[in-house]
Formats: structure tokens, sequence, C-alpha cells
């Protein structure tokens, strides 16, 4: 089930590295080509040279190799993987994950790294259950990491508890399971905008808004990972789309999205409108810079497309289309009349009120109101887990 995938394992300082050398060889049994990072508190438990003979790869734990100076490059290890997994992975290791701090190879690769990691924590009852351990796995969680449950039993410290790293066996099977794409949605043409939109006064100066895009995208990868043919429709954002089956393309401003989201509903089978699209654009574009007059610049805006009426008014019984409403005052009431008026399958409610929600945060939390007037409300939660409620919604509402 990991045939081909790259997988760059992470060893941290902790008795239950020598496991890893069991973990190996059932990764390469799977398939998966391996390469090891280890930090040097690891090298106490396990050598690099097992790790090195079981994976076929030179084990790294330096920034510079040999003598001569070999740059151990990061970033292109980062860019690598497929998969990244710590395993084990210390309180200390951790805790610097979740705070950015950057003091060794293992440390830079995750901060390169683009693709999913994965989180085995290792360590002792007292310390996995303490406070700034809980807050720092938490961290992570929103930080779109997935962290492995941890087993129960006898510790080295004698103690028996909460702490154990998962057994190698366990740990390959959770990261197939978290890792394998699906068929549930094989076939479908799937539609999703992400981003902002900028409207531009002069060739200096936009009017935009907040969003990362974040949301966006990770919907698009979760419908990916089903198997969907995804159409990423993206306002500007530094994020990177990861699932091959990801088509992106990218606009400026509202009027662009327009275009390319009616040119492209019409063969869409799932529509999922989330971008930010600005409401009001410039009468007028300067085409040289504005320069500073007066105390007052007076602006004429003009109303944009309604990108998401446009698309209720096209929309078949055979498509679905689902929309965002981002509220600060009467929610509910609010994201129904606009469920209502664009002729949605149902609606993803988003309010600024929620610590932790909204533009440029790793979490989000959602209220999901269908055409029926059924509410489902979610905890606060990383925006990967988000994207996973809301693509299920829409499986369930498919299979129905």
């Amino acid at each position: 089930m990991l045939k081909n995938k790259k997988i760059i394992l992470g060893v941290t300082g902790s008795i239950a590295a020598y496991k890893t050398a069991t973990l190996i060889r059932l990764l390469v049994k799977e398939g998966a080509d391996v390469k090891v990072v280890m930090t040097d508190e690891a090298k106490n438990f396990i050598t690099p040279l097992t790790l090195s003979t079981l994976s076929g790869h030179p084990v790294l734990s330096s920034f510079v190799s040999n003598t001569e100076g070999e740059w151990n490059n990061h970033v292109s290890l980062g860019l690598w993987a497929d998969i990244f997994l710590i395993a084990p992975a210390s309180a200390n290791t951790i805790g610097k994950m979740a705070n950015g701090i950057c003091d060794n190879l293992l440390l830079a690769v995750y901060l390169s790294a683009r693709c999913k990691t994965f989180v085995a924590p290792a360590m002792d009852m007292d310390m996995f259950a303490h406070p700034a351990t809980q807050n720092n796995l938490q961290t992570l969680r929103n930080y779109g990491n997935v962290i492995l449950p941890v087993g129960h039993g006898e510790l080295a410290s004698g103690l028996s508890g909460a702490g154990r790293m998962l057994e190698p066996e366990d740990i390959v099977q959770f990261v197939i399971q978290n890792t394998k794409a699906t068929e549930k949605l094989k076939g479908k043409k799937v539609l999703v905008t992400a981003g902002p939109t900028y409207e531009n006064i002069d060739p200096v100066r936009f009017i935009g808004n907040h969003s990362s895009g974040r949301m966006g995208f990770a919907i698009a990868e979760e419908f990916a990972r089903h198997g969907a043919d995804v159409t990423l429709i993206s306002g500007p954002t530094e994020l990177n789309e990861l699932n091959e089956k990801i088509k992106r393309l990218d606009v400026t401003s509202a009027e662009e999205m327009y275009e390319k989201t009616v040119k492209h509903f019409e063969k869409t089978d799932i529509a999922v409108m989330s971008a930010a699209v600005a409401d009001y654009a410039p009468e007028k574009v300067s085409i040289t810079k504005i320069k500073k007059s007066g105390d007052e610049l007076h602006l004429k805006l003009r109303k944009t497309k309604d990108i998401l009426a446009e698309l209720g008014r096209m929309k078949t019984k055979k498509q679905m289309l689902i929309g965002f409403a981002l509220e600060t005052d009467n929610e509910i009431e609010n994201a129904t009349k606009k469920l209502r008026a664009k002729n949605l399958d149902f609606i993803v409610l988003n309010s600024l009120k929620t610590k932790g929600a909204g533009f440029k945060h790793q979490t989000n939390k959602i209220t999901i109101i269908d055409r029926n007037g059924i509410k489902t409300d979610y905890k606060l939660k990383s925006k990967s887990e988000v994207a996973q409620d809301i693509v299920h919604k829409v499986i369930t509402a498919i299979h129905a």
C-alpha cells in the first residue's frame, strides 16, 4: 500500500528509537523508499549504521557530511518526501516543532517539507500528560500534522500508563489508512475556488482581504484524496497544491475568477465556492500611480459579478453547489438567506467571532446548513480536518 512512496523517517532521542529498525523493515516491505534523518541524541539508542543498512540510504544527522563539507540540503529533502514520519517523537522535538525552533537537521527538514507529517509521540506518562506537551501536540494538529495515538503499558521508567510509542506494525497501518486514496469520488469532476481577489486601484495599490486560501486548498486536497478530478481556481496566495489530480488555475480579480469559474462549471459535478471574492471593485483603474494630494481620496466602487448567484442559476439537478458564508452578525439567519437566494445544496458558515477561526488561522470552526434547514455544528479543528468534514458531507449526500 506504500509502493513507491518516498518516506523520510525522523528519529529522535527516545528509548523507543530501537524500534525504528523494525519500522524501516516494515515500510520497505510495503514498497516504500525510506531515508532516515536522526538527531544526535537518537544515536544513543540505535546506530546510524543499523538504520542505513536497513533503509539502503546514508543516515543524515547534520547539515554537513564528511570532512570535505558536503551539504545535506534540508530543502531538497523536504521536497523529495511524500510522507514525513517522526517516530519516535520526543517531548523535546515536539516542543521545538510547535514553536518553529530549528536547531538540527531533522527540524530543518520538517519546516521545509510540503508533505503530510505524521508524529508518533514517545515519552514517560507524566511528560505526555503535562499541559505543555498537550498544548504543543494541539498546536501541531492545528498546523495540519497528524498525531498518532500513544500506546498504554509499561514504560522505560518502570511506570505504567500512556506515553509508549505505537508498535511499528501499528504505525505502518496507521500511515497506510491515513494516506491511501479512496475511490469514493472517482470519476467526479470537482470545482473549488480559494483565496482572495485583488481589485486594482492603480499599478501599486489594490482592494483585497485577509484570506490565505488555506481552507480552499485543504478542500481541494481532500476531494483529490477521494479520487475526484479537481479544478482549483485560486486568487493570489503563496500556497501550493500537492496532489497531481488537482489542476490549478490562477486569477487575480473577481472578474477573472467569475470568467474561469463560469467557464468550468458546466462540466462540473460538485462545486465548492470557498474563495473570498470582493463584492466591490474600483470603477476606474488608474494606469499610473495615484499621487498623494490633499487629505482625502475618493474612490467610486462598482459591484462585482456575483459568481455564486450565477452558478445557482446555471445549476442542474445533477450538480451539487456549496457556498461559504463568513458572518459577524445574525450568522444563521444571514447564511440561510444566502443558501436559498443562491440555490445552494448546503452552505458552510464560519464566524469571525470565534477565536481561532476564519482568515489567517490554521484552524476553523464551521456550521453546515443544508437546503432543508438542518444545521450541523463542528468543533474548532485544523483546516485539513474541516475539509474532511465538508467532503464527508458531500459524499454522504451523494450516496444518500
